[in-house]
């Protein structure tokens, strides 16, 4: 079987935008990262948030299950190792896995009436 994504991945733009709903909508501004593992084994990741203004917060177990996908609101401290993000501040993830998996991000950007969402792969290291 050929590798099937990369065991380091790296999120540069983070920023968990306001968090206000649209009127009438079910949209809510957030962030999520999702992380699909198609091996036959559960993947051990690591995760690991830098910020601009204080030391990162590191080691954050995640456990996604064989040939199963997770994703993590980090709008949603459960999700993220009980870790708080502040809104509309900048920072940064990485993840180390034990084996090979995939992670894309995307945002919901509610500050305009229009709202926007962005979705875009994560950097794996080779």
């Amino acid at each position: 079987m050929s590798k099937q994504g990369a065991k380091n991945w790296f999120i540069v733009d983070g920023y968990l935008p306001f968090a206000g709903k649209v009127e009438g909508e079910p949209f809510e501004g957030h962030e999520a990262v999702m992380i699909l593992n198609c091996q036959d084994e559960a993947a051990e990741v690591f995760m690991d948030i830098y910020y601009e203004d204080r030391d990162p917060d590191e080691g954050i177990p995640i456990i996604v299950s064989a040939k199963r996908v997770k994703c993590l609101r980090m709008d949603r401290p459960q999700d993220i190792g009980g870790i708080r993000l502040d809104r509309q501040l900048q920072y940064s993830l990485r993840f180390r896995s034990n084996i090979e998996v995939v992670i894309q991000y995307g945002r919901m950007d509610i500050a305009q009436p229009n709202l926007a969402y962005i979705g875009m792969m994560g950097y794996a290291e080779a």
